[in-house]
């Protein structure tokens, strides 16, 4: 099968850590052995990474940083991050699959300039913010916030992706036999000029999950997994009975009612590429990517309803559903 899987930045530097290049490469090492997994079971691989704890960082750092006349850009701090996130991915992969091929690949992503999203920026990036920190950010800086649980966080404009420009040279390196890590952060934001076809980098973060979904209908992928820091999508989030959806249909999945700023764009993402190709998806937990596409964890998102073994309990009266990173991400 050809897989195209989706990885959380979250899950590569948690809330609540230092963001040490220490830390990372440990949840590299442990994301690895769960990608390698899918590689020696014969499948053909594609990773796609997110990156919003690592391009807020990078941003911030750029703010702050008194040798600049202006901070670097987010489209450019987004290909940063393709080579900090891709280059530890792939020296574990190199590690784990001796004598495979493996290459990291900077990927642009086109947008549409005149997306709704650039008015109304959503995508959270960075860490956390107290009030009093959110609000001098807001002055200082022309940043805008939004609260994500507890805490507040910067937010960026999320354009909807359109077209992975690369997609050839990804083909080409699939063709090899070549494990292939593109689209990281949902790729390079850019608009394309439609008389010169020129690119240009914007200010925005694009959805890794959207991105990963249109990747995987573009490369004809048979299964789309979106691994995270959760072992299902829940059903009654937020309430004293919360219950793992272990199979959902795309509508099914689309009536939940998920939180934007995490669950909602995987849920979409999941449901818009069942939807467009009849294929698989899963969202399931990072560290059992194999066990996501056999249906033995996570929630498998198909066309039509399928049999599925005995249903997990629903979780005991009172119990948080949080992920590793500590925030809440499922229904």
């Amino acid at each position: 099968m050809r897989i195209v899987a989706a990885i959380g930045g979250n899950a590569l530097l948690q809330r609540g850590e230092h963001p040490d290049a220490a830390v990372q490469q440990h949840h590299v090492h442990d994301a690895a052995r769960s990608l390698a997994e899918l590689v020696t079971a014969g499948h053909e691989v594609v990773i796609t990474h997110g990156n919003g704890p690592q391009i807020g960082l990078l941003a911030q750092e750029s703010e702050a940083d008194p040798a600049l006349t202006a901070p670097y850009p987010l489209d450019v701090l987004g290909a940063q991050t393709q080579g900090m996130i891709g280059t530890l991915l792939a020296r574990e992969l190199m590690e784990r699959l001796p004598g495979r091929a493996v290459t990291a690949l900077v990927t642009h992503t086109e947008v549409d300039p005149h997306d709704p999203a650039f008015r109304r920026p959503g995508k959270f990036i960075g860490g956390q913010l107290t009030d009093e920190q959110a609000g001098a950010m807001e002055t200082e800086r022309g940043w805008t916030t939004a609260r994500d649980g507890a805490h507040l966080r910067r937010v960026v404009p999320s354009p909807h992706p359109t077209a992975i420009v690369e997609l050839p040279a990804v083909q080409a390196l699939l063709a090899t036999g070549t494990v292939v890590i593109a689209a990281g952060g949902g790729g390079v934001p850019v608009t394309r000029d439609p008389h010169t076809g020129r690119v240009r980098g914007v200010e925005a973060v694009v959805d890794k999950d959207l991105a990963a979904a249109l990747l995987a209908e573009q490369l004809g992928a048979d299964a789309l997994l979106i691994l995270t820091d959760v072992t299902h999508v829940f059903t009654h989030y937020g309430t004293t009975r919360p219950g793992p959806l272990v199979t959902a249909t795309p509508e099914r999945l689309r009536a939940l009612d998920l939180p934007e700023g995490s669950m909602r764009p995987k849920a979409d993402a999941a449901a818009g590429f069942v939807e467009r190709t009849g294929g698989l998806a899963a969202i399931g937990p990072l560290d059992n990517a194999l066990g996501a596409l056999l249906g033995t964890t996570g929630t498998t998102v198909r066309a039509l309803p399928t049999v599925a073994g005995p249903r997990p309990a629903a979780l005991p009266a009172g119990t948080p559903v949080h992920g590793r990173a500590g925030t809440r991400t499922t229904v």
